[in-house]
């Protein structure tokens, strides 16, 4: 196959896939690309012999006040960064090739960890996250999948759901690519004033401070973090919190590994992040993941 395919229907995709040379990865996406996505396709070219990516914006992920119709989309944008990048396949289906009559099959649930953190304030979300996730890994049936660690919970509830319906995929995680001043990227920066842009630079300046301080432990690195956001009454937190890296529980005595985890919302912008950090021991998590590429799975 020469160039890039770009397939709508689950037929084209299925016909272009069978003719895939070697190990296939996929990268999912919502559309809207940017460096974040372009370093992923990249991290997949280097794991694999064949590269698809989709191009997705999946309803059942946003809730009834949420911004599925603002949602960007850039279609042909989108077409042209894949062929810039040498992307074999790219499946851009509409709504009834994923669901056919409207509605999944089966609706998956993301469980108790679902219900936590982003799904407390999405109510429902990552039952959809799932649901799609596993959906297009029927349809497109590759080896590898890739996401990014800037959606970490997201990321945590995928690994459980391949392992236990996809154990022959593998679930690749890759770090957060950052803007030069520290703000993790994410298609949803574009709706940023100037002037949020700049207050939305605290969740980053948290982050790190927090960072700084986990070798004293879970208690000090959010206490470093809340004094940066305190200092920003425009940043409205939704959530601030460490959590074991594994179970994403509070963090036990002797829990070496952890992520930070925030969520907020800038103007009317809702925005996350994280940094893995390691408890008890010196850590500079962020700076040195600042230029590591990120990737962000069904990205937003």
């Amino acid at each position: 196959m020469t160039g890039t395919t770009v397939a709508r229907t689950r037929a084209e995709l299925w016909a272009a896939r069978a003719v895939l040379p070697g190990r296939v990865a996929v990268v999912m996406t919502m559309g809207a690309l940017h460096d974040g996505h372009v370093r992923l396709i990249r991290a997949a070219r280097d794991l694999a012999d064949s590269v698809i990516v989709t191009v997705y914006v999946n309803p059942l992920q946003f809730g009834p006040n949420e911004d599925f119709h603002r949602y960007p989309r850039t279609p042909q944008a989108d077409v042209a960064c894949c062929e810039a990048e040498r992307v074999d396949l790219v499946f851009a289906p509409p709504t009834e090739e994923v669901y056919p009559d409207d509605e999944p099959v089966e609706r998956l649930s993301a469980g108790e960890l679902g219900s936590r953190y982003e799904g407390e304030f999405r109510p429902g979300h990552f039952d959809g996250v799932v649901t799609v996730v596993s959906r297009l890994l029927d349809l497109v049936r590759p080896d590898i999948a890739l996401y990014g660690e800037k959606d970490a919970q997201q990321l945590a509830l995928i690994r459980r759901m391949a392992a236990e319906r996809h154990p022959q995929v593998e679930i690749v995680g890759l770090p957060t690519v950052r803007e030069a001043d520290g703000l993790a990227r994410s298609s949803r920066n574009r709706y940023l004033s100037d002037s949020d842009r700049d207050a939305a630079l605290t969740l980053s300046r948290a982050l790190r401070a927090g960072a700084r301080r986990s070798d004293e432990g879970a208690d000090a690195a959010l206490a470093a973090a809340r004094e940066v956001l305190a200092a920003s009454p425009t940043v409205r937190v939704d959530y601030l919190d460490v959590v074991d890296a594994a179970s994403w529980e509070r963090p036990a005595a002797g829990t070496r590994e952890a992520i930070l985890l925030i969520a907020a919302r800038v103007g009317s912008t809702r925005l996350i992040d994280n940094v893995h950090v390691i408890l008890g021991g010196n850590t500079n998590a962020l700076p040195s993941r600042a230029s590591a590429p990120d990737h962000s799975g069904l990205k937003e």
